[in-house]
């Protein structure tokens, strides 16, 4: 009896949408898989940049798209975390300057492959967290897809690199 009752939840599911029978939106579901927060979002090549290329950041979906200018559709997309409490900032923003890696002693956290977008190294993207000693924190890293930044956009390691060494300053960022 227990396998039929599964089956007709994801039945429901599929058919009537999470969010129809109070499971959430799909997108939620779709976030609760663990993220390899060591390998890119996707299976497919980083893009090629081309002048008027741009980040989107959706802090509901947790995903930042690259996109084409004047396309609709993304070039890639990113799995990422913004901020807990809606502390991301939302508006049009510009890729700044970046670093190697970086520490704050007051969160006891720090990143790598940072990539400022306001405020000149106070907003970024960058990593999944690091200790003091640079080591990756694993349980903040398995928490990548989730609101649980302090206000950054963080990103498995190799998108966060892309960003820091294929995005060219200046580039528009726009997140809602």
């Amino acid at each position: 009896m227990k396998k039929f009752k599964w089956i007709f939840v994801l039945t429901a599911i599929l058919t009537l949408g999470a969010s129809e029978i109070g499971l959430g939106s799909a997108a939620t579901i779709a976030q609760a898989k663990t993220v390899n927060w060591q390998k890119p979002s996707q299976k497919k090549a980083y893009p090629k940049l081309k002048k008027g290329d741009w980040l989107k950041v959706n802090i509901k979906k947790q995903r930042v798209y690259v996109m084409r200018k004047k396309q609709k559709k993304a070039l890639y997309t990113m799995v990422c975390s913004t901020g807990i409490y809606n502390s991301t900032p939302r508006g049009t923003f510009h890729i700044q300057n970046r670093g190697k890696s970086f520490y704050n002693k007051s969160s006891k956290e720090g990143a790598k492959y940072w990539t400022s977008w306001l405020y000149n190294g106070i907003y970024l993207f960058h990593t999944v967290p690091t200790n003091k000693k640079g080591k990756y924190i694993k349980s903040e890293a398995k928490k990548l897809g989730k609101p649980v930044s302090h206000g950054c956009i963080r990103l498995t390691i190799p998108d966060a690199y892309w960003i820091y060494k294929k995005v060219p300053r200046g580039t528009k960022v726009h997140i809602y």
